[in-house]
């Protein structure tokens, strides 16, 4: 465990860079754990999850806006989610820019969806930063501010190792049952 814990000192905030271009909860939890530790220090830690967190998704909607021929097949599987999306737009505007940063599921179609509209790239931009800013601080002090309690888990952890599986089982199970619920036609 030692080991696994020094690679990812010595290599967390790049680990922390590609994790945060395509989410980075877990691993901005997980810095900041390690920074109530002293192992790595917080406010890097949450300046390089919001940079590459805001580089991800402004990738994502260059990509479905300039390159969406190359998109398209993913999209296309996707539709109804698209769809979800641009009539959460329509209900609460720009501000879900700034919320899907906290939803599972919603963080990647969004700029998808977004780019496939008349939304200027500068507002996206705007928005974007925005959320990517207050998402990293909120995340990163909530990791850091929980760190004795994420510890004294991941000790428990350590001496039940069988109670592991069942809280990753009722973790996945849960969200699988929530993004069902959410997604299916009613």
């Amino acid at each position: 465990m030692q080991e696994t814990i020094d690679l990812i000192v010595k290599y967390g905030y790049v680990i922390l860079f590609l994790y945060s271009l395509g989410g980075g909860f877990v691993a901005l939890v997980g810095a900041a754990v390690l920074s109530y530790a002293g192992k790595m220090d917080l406010m890097a830690s949450i300046a390089v999850a919001v940079v590459a967190n805001f580089l991800g998704d402004l990738l994502l909607f260059y990509l479905a806006r300039y390159q969406k021929q190359g998109m398209m097949p993913y999209l296309s599987k996707h539709r109804r989610k698209l769809a979800y999306i641009h009539l959460l737009m329509r209900k609460y505007g720009s501000i879900i820019l700034i919320v899907k940063k906290y939803i599972y599921g919603l963080k990647t179609l969004v700029p998808f969806a977004v780019a496939l509209t008349n939304y200027g790239f500068m507002k996206f931009s705007l928005y974007n930063a925005l959320g990517a800013i207050l998402w990293g601080i909120s995340i990163g002090l909530f990791g850091y501010f929980l760190g004795e309690v994420i510890l004294q888990g991941m000790d428990l952890l350590g001496q039940y190792p069988y109670l592991a599986p069942i809280f990753i089982l009722i973790l996945f199970g849960g969200i699988w049952i929530w993004l069902k619920k959410v997604s299916t036609k009613k």
